[in-house]
C-alpha cells in the first residue's frame, strides 16, 4: 500500500509540473511570435545597411572617419549576448562555450574587454580573467532601445579613440525554431567593399558631401547592428524556451503513462494476492 500511495503522489507531482511547463510554453509562444515578427520586419534594414555603408566608405575613402581605420588587432572589445533566465535548453551553455573558445583563441594575441548583456553571461564571465567594461544583467528582455544605443555609442567611442582595434559580437541568431545559429561577427572596422566596385566606377555626386553623409550613416550602422544582435538573440531565446517546454511537457506525459502502468501492475498484483488468500481460506473452511 505505501508503494501505491507514493506512486499516486508522484503522478500528481508530475502532472503539476506538466501544467507548469505547458503554461510556460504558452507564454514563450506568445513572446516568440512577437519577437519573430520584429526580427522579420527589421531584417531588410539590418542586412542592407552594412552593404550600403561599405560602398559609401569605399567611394568616400577610409580617411573620412576614424571608424574606418584598420589596425592590427592588439586590443579587442567583445559584445556577448545571452538570456537572463534558463529553461531554454542549451541556448546559453553552447553560446558561452563558443565565446570562451573565441576569447581563448584571441587571448594570446590581443588584450580583451567585454560588454555583457544577459545575467547568464555576467555570472559566467565574472569568474573568467577578462576585463568587463559594461554589464547589463537586470531584466535585459525589457532593455530599451536607448540603452542599446548607449552600448553602440560606447563601442564606437572605444574604437574611434583607438582604445580597441576591433569590435566583435557573439550572439545566437534566430534561424529556425529547432535550433539557433551561434554567430561571431566583427562590427568594427566596417568591412571594405573596394573589391565590389568596378575599377572604372565613378563616385556619385554627394549631396551632402561624403564626410557629412558618412558621419550620419556610421552611427546608424552601428546602432542597427547592436539592435540586430540583441533582437535576434531574443527571438532565438524564446524559440529555444518554447521547444524546451514542449519537450518537457511531452516527457512528463510519457512519465505519467509509465507510472500509471506501474501503478496498475501493483494494484493488479495486490488484487490477485487478495483473491488467492480468500480462495485459500474458503478451501480451508470447506475441509
Amino acid at each position: 500500500m505505501p508503494a501505491l500511495i507514493d506512486l499516486r503522489r508522484r503522478i500528481k507531482s508530475v502532472r503539476n509540473t506538466q501544467q507548469i511547463t505547458q503554461a510556460m510554453k504558452t507564454v514563450s509562444t506568445a513572446k516568440f511570435k512577437k519577437a519573430q515578427r520584429r526580427v522579420i520586419e527589421s531584417r531588410p534594414q539590418w542586412h542592407t545597411l552594412p552593404g550600403l555603408v561599405e560602398r559609401v566608405s569605399a567611394w568616400a575613402g577610409e580617411q573620412i572617419s576614424p571608424l574606418l581605420d584598420r589596425r592590427e588587432e592588439k586590443k579587442l572589445e567583445v559584445l556577448v549576448i545571452t538570456s537572463d533566465k534558463g529553461l531554454c535548453g542549451a541556448f546559453n551553455s553552447n553560446l558561452l562555450a563558443r565565446a570562451m573558445a573565441f576569447l581563448e583563441e584571441k587571448r594570446s594575441q590581443a588584450e580583451i574587454g567585454l560588454v555583457l548583456v544577459g545575467k547568464k553571461a555576467v555570472h559566467f564571465f565574472k569568474k573568467q580573467p577578462f576585463a568587463i567594461h559594461r554589464a547589463y544583467s537586470d531584466k535585459t528582455d525589457r532593455i530599451t532601445k536607448q540603452e542599446l544605443r548607449d552600448v553602440a555609442h560606447f563601442l564606437m567611442r572605444q574604437y574611434a579613440w583607438a582604445r580597441v582595434d576591433a569590435v566583435y559580437a557573439i550572439y545566437n541568431e534566430f534561424k529556425s525554431i529547432l535550433s539557433p545559429r551561434i554567430t561571431v561577427a566583427r562590427l568594427l572596422p566596417v568591412p571594405s567593399a573596394e573589391t565590389l566596385l568596378p575599377a572604372d566606377s565613378w563616385p556619385p555626386d554627394w549631396m551632402p558631401e561624403a564626410a557629412r553623409l558618412l558621419h550620419s550613416l556610421l552611427p546608424l550602422y552601428m546602432e542597427t547592428q547592436v539592435y540586430h544582435c540583441f533582437f535576434e538573440s531574443i527571438a532565438a531565446e524564446q524559440a529555444a524556451r518554447m521547444m524546451a517546454m514542449e519537450n518537457a511537457t511531452k516527457n512528463a506525459e510519457e512519465l505519467i503513462s509509465d507510472l500509471i502502468l506501474v501503478l496498475n501492475k501493483i494494484r493488479q498484483a495486490s488484487i490477485t494476492k487478495e483473491l488467492l488468500e480468500i480462495m485459500t481460506a474458503v478451501e480451508a473452511l470447506a475441509k
